[in-house]
């Protein structure tokens, strides 16, 4: 199958950008109900429904769940492009839903993707409640988790722009995880059926975004639902949806969400025997935190009475405003000959920097300068 080209025919146009919520997702599902069953399962701490999507009548049992971290909905995009293309009476899809049954919770933590906040409204993060279940959501997960009694769990996630592929200057648009299920790290028959299918996604997804796919940090903590959902015998798969070159709405990455997600199924499909993909796996590059958002270097500043040419960042950090999620650039470090790759760099070839308040690229400070006085940065870029 052309992924990418099915990708461009079922997107789901009815969401777009960073900020997605029930408000959002809930006139889809309405529309839903006469392909899959739709239901509402629980509640979250302010009591706001929290959905789930039943697809199929397979034996092969998959449970997939997104927005665990409410500022996290890239994942939620490519879940309902999923749906979209589940929803054809094609041969494929057709395959799909007689192969599988799929359990989606489109967004686990409804309060927070409100808010747009990692945690939910007790400013508990529930990717560290998998021990306690203090919460409603987690325990619905749970619930979930022990009733379903899936072959396959799917974590759905997304990470900063902070993450490189390995020792490169390309972005882990991409990353996976097969969590460890002990502190030892150690594979058996369970993390190495993840480790399977995290391999046949990286290989398809090469062949789209070569060298920026990314494995995520394997340290132990059963607190982590991955972790815990490993430890209990479930092939567990994490996947983190990351920075594609000037893609700051995830919208590319949503589409590559969606490649390893299909490709991730039909590997499950067509696979019966555990094979020893350790070696493939390990070579999937570590994330490394290599970039800032923007790197302004050699630019001359005038430090207690001394020019010091230097190179100094920003970061985004994004704020609800309204129903929108806006961007602004806050200088995050300075130092002379820092190592950081910047997603956009500016070279200032020695020219002097300037500001309104103390002519200095304070950490903390809005991203609002001049280079000699004359080109005017606004929000970390340059102001045609």
């Amino acid at each position: 199958m052309n992924l990418i080209k099915i990708f461009s025919e079922i997107k789901q146009q009815k969401l777009f950008g960073r900020y997605v919520t029930n408000k959002h997702i809930e006139p889809i599902l309405e529309t839903m109900s006469n392909d899959f069953e739709v239901s509402t399962i629980g509640y979250s701490v302010n009591k706001k429904p929290i959905y789930a999507v039943e697809i199929g009548t397979g034996s092969k049992r998959i449970f997939m769940w997104s927005q665990m971290h409410g500022n996290e909905s890239t994942t939620t995009k490519a879940l309902f492009d999923l749906f979209n293309f589940l929803k054809q009476d094609s041969e494929e899809a057709n395959q799909i839903k007689k192969e599988f049954t799929l359990l989606c919770i489109p967004i686990l933590n409804p309060d927070g993707a409100e808010a747009y906040t990692r945690v939910n409204a007790n400013e508990i993060d529930l990717n560290r409640d998998s021990v306690h279940l203090s919460q409603p959501e987690s325990q619905l997960l749970r619930r979930m988790f022990v009733d379903f009694k899936p072959n396959y769990c799917f974590n759905l996630h997304d990470q900063r722009t902070i993450f490189a592929a390995g020792n490169t200057r390309n972005p882990a648009t991409v990353s996976f995880l097969a969590p460890a299920y002990n502190e030892a790290r150690e594979y058996n028959d369970v993390r190495s059926k993840a480790v399977n299918v995290i391999v046949a996604m990286n290989d398809e997804l090469q062949k789209h975004i070569p060298n920026q796919v990314g494995r995520f940090d394997d340290s132990f903590n059963i607190n982590c639902i991955g972790d815990m959902f490993q430890s209990l015998n479930v092939p567990t798969i994490l996947f983190e949806a990351g920075h594609y070159q000037g893609d700051y709405e995830r919208e590319e990455t949503r589409k590559y969400i969606f490649v390893a997600l299909m490709s991730g199924l039909q590997f499950i499909y067509n696979s019966d025997t555990i094979d020893d993909k350790t070696t493939n796996y390990v070579n999937i590059p570590q994330n490394k935190v290599s970039f800032v958002d923007f790197a302004y270097r050699n630019f001359n500043i005038n430090y207690n009475s001394l020019n010091i040419i230097t190179t100094f960042a920003a970061q985004y950090k994004e704020i609800l405003i309204g129903d929108e999620i806006v961007f602004e650039a806050y200088f995050t470090e300075i130092e002379n000959g820092v190592a950081f790759f910047g997603h956009q760099e500016y070279d200032g070839e020695e020219g002097d920097y300037n500001d309104d308040s103390n002519n200095f690229p304070e950490i903390g400070k809005k991203a609002d300068f001049y280079l000699n006085k004359n080109i005017k940065f606004v929000n970390g870029l340059i102001k045609m």
